[in-house]
């Protein structure tokens, strides 16, 4: 088992969970009652953070298990904490205005776009050959 990156995995489903909290937070802050999603612009950015992430969530779990259980469980671990910290620094910076959510987003897009050709490589370098 890849333990490095499990513990990684659980991470960022910690992460998305404290999204949610901010969701919530935000809703009582912003005074925007259930089940409105929108009224409000600072409360808005909160929920499209929180929606993003779990939009971005299988582009990054999947790759990241398969690189991990194909490469490297530390190489993908490492990669799955730049994730983490792109997607932390794209809370930051859209929780203050919207144009400030690009650099985060780049990190963690292009986090997956390694975990993703990292998982093919080693797969196509594992695939019997015959």
């Amino acid at each position: 088992m890849p333990y490095y990156t499990a513990i990684v995995t659980l991470l960022a489903i910690a992460f998305y969970f404290f999204l949610g909290t901010r969701v919530a937070a935000a809703r009582g802050k912003f005074g925007v009652k259930h089940p409105a999603m929108t009224g409000n612009p600072d409360f808005e950015r909160v929920v499209r953070v929180h929606l993003n992430t779990l939009e971005w969530l299988p582009v990054f779990l999947v790759p990241l298990g398969l690189f991990a259980g194909s490469l490297s469980d530390i190489a993908a671990a490492a990669l799955g904490l730049v994730w983490i910290g792109g997607r932390v620094w794209y809370y930051v910076g859209y929780s203050k205005s919207v144009e400030q959510r690009v650099p985060g987003f780049a990190v963690q897009a292009l986090t997956c776009v390694v975990l993703f050709v990292g998982a093919v490589a080693g797969i196509v370098l594992h695939m019997p050959r015959g």
